[in-house]
């Protein structure tokens, strides 16, 4: 894809393949035609392709101000912050990979789920190690290599380096994360702190989705998706495939 066609005509003498998207930002490899050649990089997009919003320009400068508490062995660790031709991007120590949302369309076979649950599980335990607590575990933001079947994180946009911290009660629209995999203190309704077992929670969901190929729970607005972490009990994966299977 020419750049240009996503950045305007300042960005005419290069190419861009876009390898994937979510939360409002790209992922990109950019091959430019200069002696800079190819790089990797996260670029904040709009859905209706107007200029990006401030908060998905500031969840890439916090995730680069993490930098230094990432590790590439189970981190996507940011490079740089780079702010070109009015394009801010988030260059990334990319070595390959693709996310996990790709891999949960179908239910994972059991031995595949093992192995990427235990590299996974200890991703997140090494990220808490360092005192960091995610906020957003999710299959899109979290990369794999089935080569190596080396598995990390990435998608710091929102993670905190306090050990606990309380989240307002704001529309659930609004609240930062993906609600379909956030743990009930994360909404604000319940009288909890956030801390890293909030991850865990979201870990535990997203077990769910690559052993069964389909979320614990289905909601048609955030209020619904709210209510089906604090209030649901979700159907066991044993029944969920059984039914799947029928």
């Amino acid at each position: 894809m020419n750049a240009s066609i996503l950045f305007g005509p300042d960005w005419e003498n290069d190419s861009v393949e876009v390898l994937w998207r979510d939360s409002g930002r790209a992922f990109c490899k950019l091959r430019r035609n200069d002696a800079k050649g190819e790089k990797h990089a996260f670029i904040p997009i709009t859905a209706d392709a107007e200029r990006p919003t401030l908060e998905s320009i500031n969840r890439l400068t916090h995730e680069h101000g993490l930098k230094n508490y990432l590790e590439g062995a189970w981190a996507l660790r940011p490079l740089e912050l780079v702010r070109e031709r009015g394009q801010t991007m988030l260059v990334v120590d990319y070595s390959g990979g693709e996310p996990l949302d790709r891999l949960v369309r179908e239910p994972m076979e059991i031995g595949k789920f093992l192995r990427l649950s235990v590299a996974l599980a200890g991703a997140v335990a090494q990220l808490h190690g360092r005192g960091l607590i995610h906020k957003d575990i999710k299959p899109a933001n979290v990369l794999v290599d089935p080569s190596s079947g080396r598995v990390c994180l990435t998608g710091f946009g929102i993670a905190s380096r306090l050990p606990r911290e309380r989240q307002a009660p704001e529309p659930p629209e609004f609240i930062a994360g993906t609600l379909a995999y956030m743990a009930p203190e994360q909404t604000g309704r319940v009288n909890r702190s956030i801390d890293s077992r909030s991850d865990l929670y979201s870990l535990g969901v997203t077990f769910y989705e690559m052993l069964t190929g389909s979320l614990p729970f289905s909601a048609s607005d955030p209020i619904e998706w709210v209510h089906c972490h604090i209030a649901r009990q979700p159907t066991a994966p044993s029944e969920r495939l059984w039914k799947r299977a029928k």
